[in-house]
């Protein structure tokens, strides 16, 4: 096991009680003996790899952490959400529904990724843009500013969304497919 939970150290976040956790080991960046972040129970935060939730991060219902994702700063995980495969998310971000974060993306800053939403390959969701609906942002995509990409859109090939765009529908939007001259 590489942590416990802490029963005495709790907060309540939606009406649940989530529990701080503790290091019982060395691994990555983590000494045994690190308080980490907070968990509702022992499903959300897989034992056996290096994934590990920081800080005042929250992670709970059916959500699930693992490989070697980091969930930092104040940023919440909820729902059937998963973040894994090398992700980042922090800086009060938000993952939630059954979203999922992977293949070293990075959600920060006040992002949302929600409903049946994919954040992948290398792909950045950040400055308080939403990603949901079915939408996927991925091969190294940024969606940022305040943007919106929803429904069944695609964003990838190093596109950039920002400002107050909205990209939703069946829109597959890659760099090839934007000729400004």
């Amino acid at each position: 096991m590489k942590y416990e939970m802490i029963k005495n150290d709790t907060k309540i976040v939606d009406k649940k009680t989530l529990y701080r956790i503790k290091a019982l080991k060395d691994f990555n960046n983590v000494k045994k003996g690190d308080l980490g972040g907070y968990i509702e129970r022992e499903s959300n935060l897989n034992q056996n790899d290096t994934a590990w939730i920081y800080d005042n991060a929250c992670v709970y219902n059916d959500a699930c952490v693992s490989d070697n994702a980091r969930v930092c700063d104040n940023a919440r995980v909820s729902n059937d959400a998963c973040i894994s495969n090398n992700a980042r998310v922090y800086d009060s971000a938000w993952i939630y529904g059954k979203a999922r974060v992977y293949n070293d993306a990075y959600v920060s800053y006040k992002a949302r990724v929600y409903g049946n939403a994919y954040v992948y390959g290398g792909a950045w969701v950040f400055g308080g843009a939403w990603v949901f609906g079915d939408a996927w942002v991925y091969g190294n995509a940024r969606v940022f500013d305040k943007a919106r990409v929803y429904g069944n859109a695609y964003i990838s090939d190093n596109t950039w969304i920002s400002g107050d765009a909205r990209i939703c529908g069946a829109m597959k939007i890659t760099k090839q497919n934007l000729n400004f001259q």
